[in-house]
């Protein structure tokens, strides 16, 4: 794996703070030694934990109203993945990276899997994009893709997302995840049950055209850009659709897609109790879809997630694997660190949820101990688990504090540099 920050300017970082570290270590140690567990076995399990990267989350987000380009963002997928490879470097925990097409379209597939392979990077779930009308397009989308009624709009929708599954195929990837903005913004504008039956028309054949060993993980969001009516507008409409394609058809779960309070913990025990947990876009919110730095607003409710995951695990072993992967939209800060930040609370819900006592919970569930029910949960959540976390990435060839790292490396300059603005060019498909 070739390392694009100097690896003695990360091992220099790490000789300063390994003592502290080792201290901190030795404490948490000390302390959950008490409880009955071994930190070593919760420090093994942060070491083989992963989450993927969006490409598009490497480059400057921003609004309906404005995108504000960020300093030395990347211009097209190559740089792309150089970014992608230096949060990997630092984190140890983010192997995986989900390209977008026809964002990250090239012809030279080899040559992306190769340069992805010298990073230690691999390719998760491809993207498929029909919220968008792209230069060259014959039918617009503006009435819908799946979903539309044009049969020929539709033909182009299932075309789109086939190549998809080609290029994903010959990139490694093994999933293609669809998730389209079709609806109504008008009562009457359209016949609701007529648009699903479309969709559900057009979502076989792509699922027809899948590899054996892929899936096709079905994305449901509230709202936006179809405001009255959202097609996949809920789980519940996910998992029909999922249970109606097959197998391989599964759901996911995008933590700012739904309204405000919503128990997503619980649509994620339903979901891995009938099979159709195919995996997550991690990010945080506080009104709607905000694609926030995961762990921002809500940590609680990112680790009551994962202990319904570490719940699933418990009960179904190595067959439990849901895809993770982070889908966030940074306007204000440095899409790098907001990107290492987040993977770090990913897998710090990840850790504190395998810190709790399930045979405790259980006992204090059946004997209907509500309030020690819930103390048992938040005494792993309250537990700092960063020790933990730095530890995992220590002995992993990370860096201890990943971010601190980054900014010492001076790599924003360099790439600045490197990289001057290209007119016409976006690092990032979040508008």
């Amino acid at each position: 794996m070739s390392t694009i920050i100097d690896s003695g300017r990360v091992a220099e970082h790490n000789d300063k703070l390994r003592g502290g570290l080792e201290e901190d270590y030795a404490a948490l140690a000390g302390m959950l030694s008490r409880r009955g567990v071994d930190i070593e076995q919760l420090t093994a399990k942060a070491q083989k934990f992963a989450v993927a990267l969006p490409s598009w989350g490497a480059g400057t987000g921003g609004t309906r109203f404005a995108r504000f380009p960020g300093r030395g963002e990347p211009r097209n997928v190559f740089e792309k993945l150089d970014d992608c490879g230096v949060i990997h470097q630092l984190t140890r925990a983010t192997p995986g990276v989900s390209l977008h097409f026809p964002w990250d379209k090239v012809s030279d597939t080899q040559a992306l899997r190769q340069q992805a392979e010298a990073h230690g990077l691999y390719f998760d779930a491809v993207n498929s994009n029909t919220f968008q009308d792209q230069v060259g397009q014959e039918h617009t989308y503006k009435y819908g893709s799946m979903t539309a009624i044009s049969a020929a709009t539709r033909a182009q929708a299932v075309a789109h997302n086939v190549e998809c599954i080609e290029l994903g195929n010959a990139l490694g990837s093994k999933a293609l995840t669809v998730w389209v903005g079709d609806g109504a913004n008008f009562p009457g504008q359209h016949n609701l049950r007529g648009a699903l039956e479309r969709y559900l028309e057009s979502a076989r054949e792509i699922y027809a055209a899948l590899p054996a060993d892929w899936n096709l993980l079905i994305e449901h969001k509230l709202f936006e850009p179809a405001f009255y009516a959202t097609t996949i507008a809920d789980w519940g409409t996910s998992f029909a659709c999922a249970q109606s394609l097959g197998e391989k058809a599964k759901c996911l779960v995008d933590l700012g897609h739904h309204a405000p309070n919503t128990n997503i913990e619980m649509i994620v025990a339903r979901l891995t109790q009938f099979g159709k947990l195919g995996g997550f876009h991690f990010n945080d919110s506080k009104y709607g879809d905000d694609d926030l730095d995961s762990g921002s607003i809500n940590p609680f409710q990112l680790f009551l997630v994962f202990n319904e995951l570490a719940d699933a695990a418990e009960r179904e072993g190595a067959a439990f694997n849901p895809a993770y992967m982070l889908d966030q939209s940074h306007n204000v800060t440095d899409p790098i660190e907001s990107l290492m930040s987040s993977a770090v609370e990913v897998q710090r819900a990840f850790v504190q949820a395998n810190l709790v006592d399930r045979d405790a919970l259980r006992g204090f569930q059946e004997s209907h101990d509500a309030l020690q029910s819930a103390q048992t949960l938040k005494h792993a959540y309250r537990t700092d688990v960063s020790a933990i976390l730095a530890m995992a990435r220590l002995r992993n060839g990370g860096a201890i504090d990943p971010v601190a790292c980054y900014r010492a490396s001076g790599y924003r300059d360099q790439v600045a540099e490197a990289r001057p603005a290209k007119a016409g060019a976006s690092s990032s498909g979040i508008v």
